[in-house]
C-alpha cells in the first residue's frame, strides 16, 4: 500500500516538472529565435549592400558587355544554319529585337531582384542555420561568422557562373544550331504564316499579361492567408518542418518571410506571361493556323485561372472560356509549362499534358515533409563533388599512364583549342569518368548510381529539372550496357573510345590494344553508339551552371598533382600535395 503511495506521487512531482522543462524549453527557443534575428539583421544591414552591389553590377557588366557579341553570334548563326529555311528565318529576324529587348530588360531586372534578394536574405538564413549545430558554442561562432564572408564570396561565384553561361554556353548553343543538322530534317514555314505569327504573339502580350497580372494579384491575398494558416498549423501540432526543435526558429523566419515568397510569386506569373504570349507564334507555326493561335491565346488565360485554383485549393475548374487550340498532339516538341512540383495541381489525378499552361510559380501548401525525410534525400551539391572527385580520380590515372599531359592541360586552360588533347580533356576525360561510373554502379548490381560512398536512386535523387535531363538518359544507357553483355576486351575498346572522343588512333595500352576493334560491324556501331551518347551527355552537361568553374578546379588539380608528381620522382618529396588538395577544396 504504502509502495502505491509512493507511485502516485512521484507521478504527481514529475508533471510539474515536465511542465517546467517545456516551458524552458519553448523560452530557449523564443530568445534563440530573437537573438538570431536581431543578430541576421545587423549582419544583412553590414553584407548585404556589398554582396548585392557586386552581383548587380557584375551581372549588368556582363550583360552589357557581351550584348554586341551576343546580337551577331544570334544573327551569324541564324543566316548560317540549314535547320530551317528562309520564311521561319525570317520570323526570328523580326522576333530577334523583341527577344533581345526581354534580355536587356528582365536580365537587368532580373540581376538587381537576385542580387538584392541573396544580399540581405543569406545573412538571415545563414544565422538562422547556425542553430543545427550541436554544441553552444558552435551555434555562437556559426552564428556570427556564417553569412557575412561567405555571402560576397557567393555573389561573386554567381557571377562567374553567370559570365560562363554567356561567354560559353550561349556560344556552344549557337555552334550546335549551326553545325548539328546533319540527318535532320529542317523545320520549315510558309512566308504567308509570317504575318500570322506576328499578329498572335502581339495579340498574346496585349491579352495575357494584364490578365496574368489582374489573376495574380487576385489571388495574391489567398496565397497570403492560405500560406500563413498552413505554416501555423504545422507549428501548432509540429509538423513539417516544425518537427524538430532545432527548426523552428527557421520555420519561424519562413512566417515573417512568406509575404516576401507572394510578391515574388506574382512577379513570376507576371514575367511568365510575356513568354506565353509570345508562344502563340509557335503555336501558329505548329498548327498552320491563325484562328488555333488565337484560341492558344485565350485558352492560357482559363488554364492559368484553372491551375491557381487548384493550388490554391479554390473551386475546381474556370468560369473563362477555354477553346481547344490542338489539332494533333506535335511530335517534336511540348508545350512551354512551368509548373513548381509533379505533385502540385491535381496531383495524380490529372497528370500535367502538353497543353497545359504556364501557371503562377507558388510553393506548394499542402503538409510539408518532415526535416528527417528531406534529409534522406541526397542533395545536388553532392552529386556535382562527387562526379567531380570521380573526375579528378580518373584524371590522375589517365595522368600516370601518360594519356594526358600536364602541357595539355595547361594548354585547354588557358582556352587553345589547336592541340590534340583539346577534346579528350574538355570531353574526353568526363565521359570516361561517367562511364567508369555506370560500370561500377552495373557491377555494384545498383538500381540507380553508385557516386562515391551513397546511391543515387529514383527515391532519394533531388527533384530538380536540371537534374531530370542527365539522370534519366544515364539509367537508359546504363541498361543498354547492360543489355549489350560485353566482354571485357570490348570494355576496354569502349573505355579507348569514350577518352579519346571517338578518336580509336590516340595512345593508350589499356589493355584493348592500340587498334583492337570488334570485327562484328553491329557490335562495333552499338558499342560507337554508346561513346557517343556518353560525350553528348557530357557534351550537355557542360553547359550547365557552375559546371566549367568546377571543372576548370579539378583541371587545375591535375595539374598540380603531375607537377608532384614529377618533383617527387626527382626529389622524393611528396607531402605537399595532400595539403594543396586540402587548401583548394571545391567550392560549394
Amino acid at each position: 500500500m504504502e509502495s502505491v503511495k509512493g507511485w502516485v506521487a512521484a507521478d504527481y512531482a514529475a508533471e510539474p516538472m515536465a511542465s517546467v522543462q517545456h516551458s524552458l524549453r519553448v523560452a530557449y527557443v523564443v530568445f534563440s529565435f530573437c537573438a538570431a534575428f536581431f543578430l541576421s539583421g545587423i549582419k544583412a544591414v553590414v553584407v548585404g549592400p556589398v554582396a548585392a552591389a557586386v552581383m548587380i553590377v557584375g551581372n549588368v557588366g556582363v550583360i552589357l558587355v557581351l550584348f554586341p557579341a551576343h546580337v551577331w553570334w544570334a544573327i551569324y548563326s541564324l543566316i548560317k544554319t540549314d535547320r530551317i529555311n528562309a520564311g521561319l528565318k525570317l520570323a526570328v529576324l523580326l522576333a530577334l529585337p523583341v527577344l533581345f529587348g526581354l534580355w536587356l530588360g528582365l536580365g537587368i531586372l532580373g540581376s538587381a531582384l537576385v542580387g538584392l534578394g541573396y544580399g540581405f536574405f543569406t545573412p538571415w538564413i545563414s544565422t538562422f542555420e547556425a542553430f543545427r549545430q550541436e554544441s553552444e558554442a558552435k551555434k555562437f561562432v556559426h552564428g556570427i561568422v556564417d553569412g557575412t564572408w561567405g555571402t560576397i564570396k557567393g555573389s561573386c561565384t554567381v557571377v562567374r557562373d553567370f559570365a560562363d553561361i554567356c561567354f560559353h554556353s550561349y556560344p556552344v548553343y549557337l555552334k550546335e544550331l549551326r553545325e548539328g543538322s546533319q540527318n535532320r530534317e529542317p523545320h520549315s514555314i510558309r512566308l504567308l504564316d509570317v504575318p500570322s505569327c506576328i499578329v498572335v504573339a502581339l495579340l498574346g502580350l496585349v491579352v495575357d499579361i494584364p490578365l496574368y497580372t489582374v489573376i495574380a494579384l487576385v489571388k495574391s491575398p489567398y496565397m497570403l492567408f492560405k500560406g500563413w494558416q498552413r505554416l501555423l498549423h504545422d507549428l501548432i501540432s509540429r509538423e513539417g518542418p516544425f518537427l524538430e526543435t532545432v527548426c523552428v526558429p527557421i520555420a519561424g523566419l519562413a512566417i515573417l518571410f512568406w509575404p516576401l515568397v507572394v510578391v515574388g510569386s506574382v512577379l513570376l506569373a507576371i514575367v511568365s506571361s510575356i513568354f506565353v504570349g509570345l508562344y502563340g507564334a509557335v503555336i501558329v507555326f505548329q498548327e498552320r493556323s491563325f484562328q488555333r493561335g488565337v484560341s492558344y491565346v485565350v485558352a492560357m488565360v482559363a488554364e492559368f485561372d484553372e491551375y491557381t485554383n487548384d493550388w490554391l485549393y479554390l473551386r475546381e475548374g474556370t468560369v473563362l472560356p477555354k477553346p481547344s487550340y490542338r489539332k494533333r498532339k506535335p511530335s517534336n516538341s511540348t508545350e512551354f509549362s512551368v509548373r513548381t512540383n509533379a505533385s502540385g495541381g491535381k496531383g495524380a489525378d490529372h497528370p500535367p499534358g502538353p497543353s497545359e499552361a504556364p501557371a503562377m510559380l507558388v510553393p506548394n501548401l499542402a503538409p510539408a515533409r518532415s526535416v528527417r525525410e528531406a534529409i534522406q534525400e541526397v542533395k545536388m551539391v553532392q552529386i556535382w563533388e562527387n562526379m567531380m572527385k570521380s573526375c579528378e580520380q580518373r584524371g590522375r590515372d589517365l595522368l600516370n599512364q601518360n594519356v594526358i599531359m600536364a602541357a595539355g592541360l595547361a594548354e585547354w586552360l588557358r582556352g587553345a583549342k589547336e592541340g590534340g588533347h583539346h577534346e579528350t580533356v574538355s570531353l574526353g576525360l568526363p565521359s570516361y569518368s561517367l562511364l567508369c561510373t555506370v560500370l561500377q554502379s552495373i557491377r555494384a548490381g545498383s538500381g540507380g548510381l553508385v557516386l562515391g560512398s551513397f546511391e543515387v536512386n529514383q527515391h532519394n535523387r533531388p527533384q530538380d529539372r536540371l537534374l531530370d535531363w542527365f539522370f534519366h538518359p544515364v539509367l537508359v544507357l546504363k541498361e543498354q550496357i547492360q543489355a549489350l553483355r560485353m566482354t571485357e576486351e570490348e570494355v576496354r575498346f569502349l573505355e579507348k573510345l569514350t577518352v579519346f572522343a571517338g578518336n580509336v588512333a590516340g595512345g593508350w595500352e589499356n589493355g584493348a590494344g592500340m587498334m583492337v576493334v570488334p570485327q562484328d560491324p553491329v557490335r562495333l556501331a552499338q558499342i560507337q553508339a554508346i561513346s557517343r551518347r556518353l560525350v553528348g551527355i557530357v557534351r550537355s552537361l557542360s553547359k550547365f551552371p557552375t559546371y566549367r568553374r568546377r571543372y576548370r578546379h579539378v583541371v587545375k588539380l591535375l595539374i598540380a598533382y603531375s607537377v608532384e608528381r614529377e618533383s617527387s620522382g626527382r626529389s622524393s618529396a611528396s607531402g605537399r600535395s595532400a595539403s594543396y588538395f586540402e587548401i583548394t577544396q571545391l567550392d560549394v
